[in-house]
């Protein structure tokens, strides 16, 4: 991926902080054997049982992963908008770093062809991304499963014009100088 030019490396869907950790490090290893630096953003998530699949709160998540030098921090999958606004508040408030999200069209409900999410794109007054960039100052928004071309227009066009709330985040504190543990040549210990 490095070689064909990506903008940003994105790890998704992380359930579990070793797996996040580990794809992490792993990138971190790709780009100092590449010679070349992009940024890293970390999306974990987090289920209706308000912790990650292995029992990991947010702040479990973000205390492990930021410190691992990556740029951005943030939410995706298994729930839609509203479920993931406390904890959007959260990282809102205590990240250093910048602040992300992409919801499920809604919580996945189980019919007989399959997952079907209950946020049509259609759905009147359904505006989640830009209430989360002027509420959470979030940077990066987009969607996850069930979210469709159209449900863009109807929740990500509206953030062109949103202002965005400076979050009232955590001081920033200087990184190391060697944010990744591989640029140092130490073994990581997750």
């Amino acid at each position: 991926m490095l070689a064909g030019g990506v903008d940003a490396v994105l790890v998704e869907t992380a359930q579990d902080l070793l797996q996040a950790k580990s794809a992490i490090v792993g990138a971190q290893r790709a780009m100092a054997a590449a010679g070349r630096r992009v940024p890293m953003f970390v999306q974990v998530t987090v289920e209706t049982t308000g912790t990650m699949l292995l029992g990991s709160e947010i702040g479990a998540a973000l205390t492990a992963l930021e410190p691992l030098g990556i740029d951005l921090i943030g939410l995706n999958c298994a729930t839609g908008p509203a479920e993931m606004s406390e904890h959007l508040r959260f990282l809102s408030k205590n990240a250093t770093v910048g602040v992300s999200v992409m919801p499920n069209a809604g919580l996945p409900e189980l019919g007989p062809h399959g997952a079907v999410y209950p946020l049509s794109p259609g759905r009147a007054g359904q505006r989640p991304c830009a209430q989360f960039v002027r509420e959470f100052g979030t940077t990066l928004v987009g969607g996850c499963c069930g979210t469709t071309p159209s449900t863009s227009g109807r929740w990500w066009r509206p953030c062109r014009t949103c202002r965005r709330r400076s979050a009232d985040r955590a001081p920033s504190r200087p990184r190391p100088r060697s944010t990744s543990p591989c640029r140092s040549g130490r073994t990581p210990r997750c």
